[in-house]
């Protein structure tokens, strides 16, 4: 069963819809032995990375996080939690992969936040993006805040610089965009997580 992690700073409604439209069946809790017993973890996001590290602080599950070993999807705020450490707030964050997540600064054409419908890569072939072609797919990206290409890239896309669209680091993969909010390619990245076995998760 696939848990979406509830903690009050994710975008836990448009995610819900969007699994309910697939069929994947999940529990929406913080739980930690429901979590414990999941076959898999969604962390969505949306806010300040400080807020949604206190949030869950206060529902001590950073330990239950750092400790899953089980197929561990972060989507936006919630992919940016995964890494050590955000420029926004100066926040320590979960250490699930190695880095810093960085503010984009703007230029004469493009303003902050990056926001709307961007192309992304499917640069490694990652089980995610099965049945997936970035090259004619679009993703829908509301972020201020990015995550330099790096040996964990397994997707990118170009706002200002080309970044992580999506990253992968043992059993944790996370999603810059909102796959909820993506259309078909966003369903079927959804679908091919919630249908991932233990053996897919590197």
């Amino acid at each position: 069963m696939t848990v979406l992690l509830d903690y009050g700073a994710g975008n836990t409604k448009s995610v819900m819809n969007a699994l309910d439209r697939i069929g994947a069946p999940y529990i929406l809790s913080d739980d930690k032995e429901i979590i414990d017993h999941s076959s898999r973890l969604i962390l969505p996001g949306v806010g300040h990375a400080a807020a949604a590290m206190d949030q869950l602080k206060s529902r001590n599950l950073i330990a239950t996080l750092k400790n899953y070993r089980k197929p561990f999807l972060g989507i936006c705020l919630g992919m940016q939690l995964m890494f050590d450490h955000s420029e926004e707030g100066d926040t320590p964050c979960l250490g699930l992969i190695p880095g810093t997540v960085k503010k984009f600064i703007s230029d004469t054409v493009n303003k902050v936040p990056h926001m709307g419908w961007n192309d992304f890569t499917n640069d490694k072939g990652h089980y995610i993006f099965d049945g997936t072609d970035g090259a004619n797919d679009a993703a829908y990206f509301v972020h201020s805040y990015y995550v330099s290409l790096s040996e964990f890239t397994i997707s990118s896309c170009n706002y200002i610089i080309p970044f992580s669209a999506a990253v992968s680091f043992e059993n944790f993969t996370g999603i810059q965009f909102h796959p909820e909010k993506s259309g078909a390619a966003g369903q079927n990245i959804l679908y091919n997580f919630t249908n991932s076995a233990d053996n897919n998760a590197n």
